[in-house]
């Protein structure tokens, strides 16, 4: 069984090069938090936070707080646990409910509209 950990709409898996601080704080930077947030958050220093987070990125070979967060996905490391939203929606889909669907018809009368007041609006030449 593989260790997990959450942190709000996140889940980090342990196991894959990271160490579970990093894994804690590379979370915490998923969501959008800054190193200051993070370390009110855990109790710590923010140059600790900082510190962990160049960590993650120099594992992951990665310079930017948003690429680390990227391969983190690629890499299965992190993922947002909106699949369940993700699944409903597919299962709407599969279902074929017409009352969620929205067809997009082109406005024909007013294209029509359109036309003839441009056709009004043309000067007429008379010799």
């Amino acid at each position: 069984m593989e260790a997990t950990i959450v942190n709000g709409a996140w889940k980090g898996h342990l196991g894959h090069g990271l160490a579970p601080r990093e894994l804690q704080y590379l979370l915490s930077a998923a969501q959008g938090k800054t190193a200051k947030e993070i370390a009110r958050l855990h109790g710590v220093a923010a140059c600790t936070v900082a510190k962990r987070l160049s960590c993650a990125m120099f594992k992951l070979g990665v310079n930017r707080q948003t690429a680390m967060v990227a391969e983190a996905m690629r890499r299965q490391i992190i993922s947002p646990m909106c699949f369940v939203l993700a699944s409903l929606i597919a299962m709407h889909t599969m279902i074929g409910d017409d009352a969620m669907r929205r067809d997009r018809r082109t406005p024909e009368r007013r294209t029509a509209q359109v036309r003839m007041v441009r056709q009004a609006e043309r000067p007429t030449l008379t010799a």
